[in-house]
């Protein structure tokens, strides 16, 4: 991990911390992120205690673990462990999001062109509910994701919600110049971080969002129906989801729990989800977290880029194109040449080489658990079917 001074060294290949066989290449964290071998055990060791559940302890289980993880996802957020709410989905999130926010009539909700559904559904229902106007950005070929979206911001904004990174193409978003513009709008700002938190940086006080949330099951490595969301402070009095037990003030006290109590917990803890103390879930996400937060957003970014730019140097000769203005480093979305094979994920699944289309591009996103050994049987592949 040598590095010359202000270069960020880069991570070495990670294989050996998670359960994949060497004929696998999955570059495809995009879709799924597998967890390390850590979480997988905390995660087995958890569900083999719930077939014992009297060992279950109130103080630890139900609210020390559950801290733990708010207190770690906080630290890839860039905020303090009251911003944070936990959430099964980036659409739980999302759903607080808009009931927390009030658009004008006729005032206008941005969102991208080919936004990932969960984030296009719940505007369409609020715009629906006030009378505004759901408004979709689309960028031309030339044009970045912040150039349409800084151009489609106007009087009329009542919210901006977006990624930091486009699903489908990968493209990043200057998000503290879309916050600026927004806010000088009187917008609101909610963001979907679930392609980009962890191995991304990420400047919470530059662009000072009203709500971020991010699913942990595909970059974060961590376990299916986890998530974060982040609140701002001026929203932690605002309305939840549900109106569960855990979040009310001195929960903890289980003989006193049907002395209900009007108080919530502090912070953005009123917006967790029901059941938050998953017994099975939370310690598999924990180990994840862990894990990211050691390597370190700024250093996945810099070896995660490095390695695609290698990549698509080597692809760039079989017809395979960066046509993604402002492409986030992580992320490698590749337009397919013309003639390449209807079935050329399926082709490539059948080697168990493991990527994804959408539309016309192919998006290759590798982790830290890849190789150059992957990334050569990759390009050797590919050569073969195109």
């Amino acid at each position: 991990m040598n590095a010359s001074p202000g270069v960020q060294p880069l991570i070495p290949p990670q294989r050996d911390l998670f359960e994949l066989p060497r004929d696998t290449c999955y570059l495809n964290a995009a879709y799924m992120g597998p967890m390390p071998r850590k979480a997988v055990a905390a995660g087995q060791d958890s569900y083999a205690r719930k077939g014992q559940p009297w060992h279950y302890q109130v103080q630890a289980d139900f609210f020390d673990a559950p801290e733990t993880l708010r207190d770690r996802a906080a630290h890839l957020f860039g905020t303090s462990a009251n911003d944070l709410a936990l959430v099964p989905a980036a659409s739980y999130g999302l759903a607080t999001a808009a009931r927390n926010l009030a658009p004008d009539a006729k005032s206008e909700i941005l969102v991208l062109a080919e936004q990932f559904p969960s984030n296009v559904y719940v505007w369409r229902e609020l715009a629906a509910e006030h009378g505004a106007r759901l408004r979709t950005v689309s960028r031309s070929d030339s044009q970045s994701w912040t150039e349409a979206m800084l151009a489609a911001i106007s009087t009329a904004t009542s919210i901006v919600a977006c990624p930091h990174v486009h699903w489908a193409d990968g493209g990043a978003l200057d998000l503290a110049a879309i916050s600026d513009a927004a806010r000088r709008q009187g917008a609101a700002l909610v963001l979907d971080l679930t392609q980009s938190l962890g191995v991304m940086p990420f400047d919470l006080s530059a662009i000072q969002p009203d709500f971020a949330v991010a699913a942990a099951y595909k970059w974060l490595l961590g376990p299916y129906a986890m998530g974060f969301l982040y609140v701002a402070p001026h929203h932690q009095d605002g309305e939840p989801l549900e109106q569960n037990w855990i979040v009310r003030d001195k929960a903890e006290d289980f003989a006193r729990l049907v002395d209900y109590a009007d108080d919530h917990a502090i912070g953005a803890r009123r917006f967790d989800m029901g059941e938050r103390s998953n017994f099975q879930l939370v310690p598999a996400a924990i180990a994840s977290t862990d894990a990211m937060l050691d390597w370190g957003a700024d250093a996945l970014s810099a070896t995660l880029g490095a390695n695609n730019r290698s990549l698509a140097d080597r692809l760039a000769p079989l017809g395979l194109r960066e046509t993604t203005p402002d492409r986030a480093a992580h992320y490698l979305s590749l337009s397919l040449p013309d003639g390449a094979p209807a079935n050329l994920v399926a082709e490539l699944a059948s080697q168990k080489i493991y990527v994804s289309q959408r539309g016309d591009r192919m998006r290759i996103t590798p982790h830290v658990y890849n190789d150059e050994a992957d990334f050569d049987r990759f390009v050797s592949v590919l050569e073969s079917l195109l």
